[in-house]
């Protein structure tokens, strides 16, 4: 199941003595249960221990990467994960703050819950005794009834509590309210908690710390049930240094899937990261040690014009994610746009990608170039394009364009696909017809 590649460079750091120095270093423990305990846990013999991710969508995110990744290194460390695609959790969904969600189909939520068991078993090593064991709520939850239920399980749930949880006290403080579904969220991954527990000796849960009052959910839930004591530990919710949520671009979330975000759009994104946020993204997406990531920190206060530090991130990741070949890919396509390559080198599917990023226009060939500056944006007017042609600033595919009555007839045939440039590094990409 796992991605070998994905697999074969990651390790702890072995400055640390345990993972949970390692865990909290990296920033990677906002709320917790009692951490003396969790660190002599985490120290000691191998534990299970699991996260769940619910089928809302049909890809993973960044947001959903943080999590996969701290379970890696919990592995890397002798434990034994379960990674739980929530089945039955995903025909509701956890409530969000501002409204309610919009309620998928069963075959839609059933055929999500194969693609993010695929992409989940890639960070996740399926072999040796900690091998990874993916596990679904719907097998504890499609034969119980709703007295069953009740009886049960709601019984050890109290209203007051219940009301008290951030996601429930934000919705009932909003116009849209919320219902009784969502309002029974918590009951359903707490008894998720519960089963893992009874079936695999479970006594861990990790989550982000917007899940906190889930993630209790299930503690509370074994404590009284079980007169046992299980953990849980909340991860910091990722923001950019000027408080704005990470992982939105222009509202479009940065999926996992390739087919949903481009490997050169996922690489750009880390590329461009602020440098007051550059490290705290090493320590919490790479598996880079603790020497290397502090030396790259040093560059970014002593030489931060070379951005080195975001170039080891993009790579990383990327490479982490979507594999070397792709990554080298999108290198070479980002140097070729810039003129440090060749575009004729690249493979279709590529270029295609990145000139998707980028302002662009679908035109046939009898389109003068002048034309395609004003509709791609690249300049304001008919005017400004001639005279940016006329003064030597305008290029298509490296190629300078010194006619201001010049077309793509010749240039790009049917089908294909060019650069424009204005200047060294205004660009847009041409589709044509």
């Amino acid at each position: 199941m796992s991605d070998p590649e994905i697999l074969a460079t990651q390790q702890n750091d072995a400055s640390f003595e345990d993972v949970w120095d390692e865990l909290v270093w990296r920033g990677l423990v906002h709320v917790s249960t009692d951490q003396a305990a969790l660190k002599e846990l985490l120290s000691g013999e191998p534990i299970t221990y699991y996260c769940g991710f619910d089928p809302t969508a049909p890809s993973l995110h960044l947001g959903n990467l943080v999590q996969l990744l701290t379970m890696r290194r919990l592995q890397l460390a002798g434990h034994r994960p379960l990674g739980l695609v929530g089945g039955s959790t995903g025909l509701i969904g956890d409530p969000r703050p501002t409204a309610e969600r919009v309620l998928n189909t069963k075959e839609t939520v059933s055929e999500w819950v194969g693609f993010l068991q695929a992409q989940v078993s890639r960070f996740l090593s399926a072999e040796g005794p900690s091998a990874v064991r993916l596990v679904n709520n719907l097998d504890w939850t499609a034969g119980l009834s709703a007295i069953d239920f009740l009886r049960d399980i709601g019984k050890h749930y109290r209203v007051g509590t219940m009301l008290k949880k951030d996601a429930v006290a934000s919705r009932l403080n909003s116009d849209a309210g919320i219902s009784y579904t969502e309002f029974s969220y918590q009951i359903l991954q707490g008894y998720d908690y519960l089963e893992l527990f009874r079936q695999y000796d479970c006594v861990l849960q990790t989550g982000g710390s917007d899940q906190w009052g889930n993630l209790t959910s299930g503690t509370d839930l074994i404590h009284r049930v079980e007169s046992a004591s299980v953990h849980a530990i909340g991860t910091p919710l990722i923001t950019n240094a000027d408080g704005t949520k990470f992982g939105k671009s222009e509202g479009n979330a940065i999926w996992l899937d390739p087919a949903m975000c481009s490997p050169y759009r996922f690489y750009q994104f880390w590329l461009n990261t602020d440098d007051a946020d550059v490290v705290q993204r090493l320590k919490v997406f790479t598996f880079l040690g603790r020497a290397r990531i502090e030396e790259l920190a040093e560059l970014v206060e002593r030489e931060p014009f070379r951005r080195e530090a975001q170039r080891v991130l993009a790579h990383e990741v990327t490479t982490m994610v979507h594999g070397a070949e792709a990554t080298a890919a999108v290198i070479a396509a980002s140097q070729a746009l810039f003129g440090q390559g060749e575009l004729s080198e690249l493979d279709a599917a590529t270029l295609e990608s990145a000139l998707r990023e980028l302002p662009n226009t679908t035109t046939s060939p009898e389109t003068p170039i002048a034309q395609l500056l004003v509709d791609t944006g690249l300049v304001s007017s008919a005017s400004e394009a001639r005279r940016a042609i006329a003064q030597g600033g305008v290029s298509l595919d490296n190629v300078r364009v010194e006619d201001e009555k010049a077309t793509l007839e010749g240039r790009v045939a049917p089908g294909g696909m060019a650069v424009l440039r204005r200047g060294k590094k205004t660009l847009a990409g041409v589709f044509v017809l």
